[in-house]
């Protein structure tokens, strides 16, 4: 791809010309010190359901031509862990900087599955003071957006983003504004293998820069009505193809089939992580922006996605610095999603917050220490429930099961639509499982596990009774006390109970108070009883409209008095208020 010579120049010329009064950001990157400006651009792309199954990290399946020239031009990643073998939960994890757990978040689908639970519909609730990541960003200058994916297992209020839509892009912020942009790909997945199999309905995204529409396509939810011909549109790798089929799973042609969709899937959508660094590329903000390429957990087949063995924890994680610093080089340190948050805010020169559970593994605030281990959990996917703990070093794993009498295997319908899942079913009722996929339909599993993940790196030998290990047993047992105690986790914890703490036993959602808004001397104050509560706020003068956007208050602000003021606020988990406009004049 070319960056275009003449906007590059004079974006550097301005980048330089006004980072010449400001200190260096001197940073450490892979034990090298290097310098990045002081307030860069971040770029997240984020992929679902992928473990590292790309060549950078080693898998040659099928090419990824965009993915390997960041990886080349960049720093990967190998040991970045999800805390939950699922979305909702690992993404509260990093809109949070907090255990899932910890917050009520631990449960994927609290707002549904009811009729299966018998619940109410309930959000997690984070201790008064915690801000989304987005919101401390939008505070510091930047502009936020996110397209478009939010599913953080509770609502965002309306100070998250500056724009959270199909159409959210950097494009709209304003001159010279730093900016932190997510994009989110859903070609990889779990739906991406059920049949029949096609490119899901496409649906055009356009990102709007003044006078200038750009497009690219992104994939919506399987409609099988608007699929085109497989043969016409999945060009990326032969389907006679050998595949490196995981020992848990059958070796045969159903397997085989889901594998190649698996790696049509990541070609398809390296395709549109290049079209968003062409964009990139073309706005001449490359090198003053961290891409950042990471997958919301491991892999979607089964016995991978929802698992906490790595399979379903571990996915790979690509960081391009401005200037191609450290190009081609890799990083072994142990990475939680809890250090997302922290990690951004040293990255900007900010400290990070005290309640933030994750620690900094970039920028100025960069934790003294590296991690010595990785934390995660599973508790209730969708209409099924288990819970389980898990701690990992660089090399073992200690898994703890809080209902050994229950089997790992729970029949949950929407896996069920994967070929291969339907597949398992029917070899282990007709008795043609070998030993280690039945391991999967055990009915009852051990209380405590221990792996060697680099031995076994697909967690199938169980060393917890091997008195040789029994050492490495008793740190990670003590390591997951000192865990628990620490973040306030009760594993196992009914449900019902769960909710009535974050109501504080109220038989319904805490409701956000309405904001009190004052007008004297010109100037607005806005104030609300909820504690850590969020207000937005929206501005427009007699005769024009409100803004898209809404701004965040922070403190007193002038306003003409024939200017109408739209208000509301949220703490996280709580319901927000009201949306109230109301006429400054009809306030003095």
């Amino acid at each position: 791809m070319k960056i275009n010579t003449l906007i590059c120049s004079v974006f550097c010329l301005m980048f330089f010309t006004c980072q010449n009064t400001k200190s260096k950001n001197e940073q450490i990157v892979n034990n090298e010190q290097v310098e990045l400006p002081k307030k860069p651009n971040i770029l997240w792309l984020v992929t679902e359901d992928m473990g590292a199954y790309i060549p950078p990290f080693g898998d040659l399946t099928v090419k990824t031509p965009n993915l390997t020239r960041l990886a080349n031009e960049g720093v990967i990643y190998p040991n970045l862990y999800s805390t939950s073998g699922v979305c909702a939960p690992s993404r509260a994890a990093i809109a949070t900087g907090m255990y899932p757990s910890s917050i009520g978040a631990n449960h994927m689908r609290t707002t549904s599955n009811t009729k299966q639970t018998g619940l109410p519909k309930y959000e997690a609730v984070p201790p008064s003071q915690v801000k989304m990541i987005s919101e401390l960003l939008r505070l510091n200058g930047y502009y936020c957006t996110n397209n478009y994916k939010e599913d953080y297992q509770f609502r965002a209020p309306v100070t998250a983003w500056d724009e959270s839509s199909p159409y959210a892009h950097w494009r709209n912020r304003k001159d010279n504004q730093p900016f932190f942009s997510i994009f989110n790909f859903t070609e990889t997945h779990e739906s991406g293998l059920f049949e029949p199999y096609g490119f899901r309905q496409i649906e055009t995204r356009h990102y709007r820069a003044g006078d200038r529409t750009y497009a690219w396509k992104q994939n919506g939810l399987p409609e099988a009505k608007n699929r085109i011909a497989e043969e016409d549109i999945t060009k990326h790798l032969p389907k006679d193809t050998k595949f490196n089929i995981p020992p848990y799973l059958p070796d045969n042609d159903v397997t085989k089939r889901d594998m190649w969709k698996l790696y049509n899937n990541i070609a398809e959508m390296d395709n549109q992580v290049g079209a968003v660094l062409k964009q990139l590329e073309d706005d001449g903000l490359l090198e003053n922006t961290i891409i950042i390429f990471y997958g919301d957990h491991g892999g979607p087949l089964p016995r991978q996605k929802r698992l906490i063995y790595d399979s379903g924890l571990n996915t790979p994680m690509i960081i391009r610095f401005p200037n191609k610093m450290n190009a081609g080089t890799k990083d072994e340190q142990l990475i939680s999603f809890t250090d997302f948050a922290p990690t951004l805010l040293s990255l900007i020169g900010e400290k990070p917050e005290e309640y933030m559970q994750g620690q900094a593994f970039l920028g100025d605030y960069q934790a003294k220490n590296k991690r010595n281990y990785i934390h995660a959990a599973a508790d209730r996917f969708d209409e099924v429930t288990d819970a389980i703990r898990a701690v990992k070093d660089n090399q073992f794993k200690y898994i703890r099961n809080y209902r050994p009498e229950q089997g790992y295997y729970l029949p949950l319908a929407y896996r069920e639509k994967i070929p291969t899942m339907q597949e398992l079913l029917r070899l282990k009722d007709t008795g043609k499982l070998n030993d280690l996929q039945m391991q999967w339909f055990r009915n009852s599993k051990p209380k405590e596990e221990l792996f060697d993940c680099k031995a076994d790196p697909h967690e199938l030998n169980n060393l917890a009774n091997n008195p040789d290990y029994k050492d490495k047993l008793n740190e990670l047992r003590s390591e997951m006390d000192r865990w628990l105690v620490a973040i306030g986790d009760k594993p196992n914890l009914p449900e019902a109970e769960l909710i009535n703490q974050l109501w504080k036993g109220s038989d319904s959602k805490p409701l956000t108070s309405q904001p009190l808004i004052s007008y004297s001397n010109g100037e607005i104050q806005i104030n609300c009883e909820t504690e850590g509560a969020s207000i937005g706020y929206k501005i427009k003068t007699k005769g024009g409209d409100f803004p898209e956007t809404w701004s965040i208050y922070t403190n007193p602000f002038s306003a003409s008095k024939d200017a109408i003021i739209m208000v509301q606020s949220q703490r996280i988990g709580f319901k927000p208020s009201k949306s109230k406009a109301i006429n400054l004049s009809d306030l003095n």
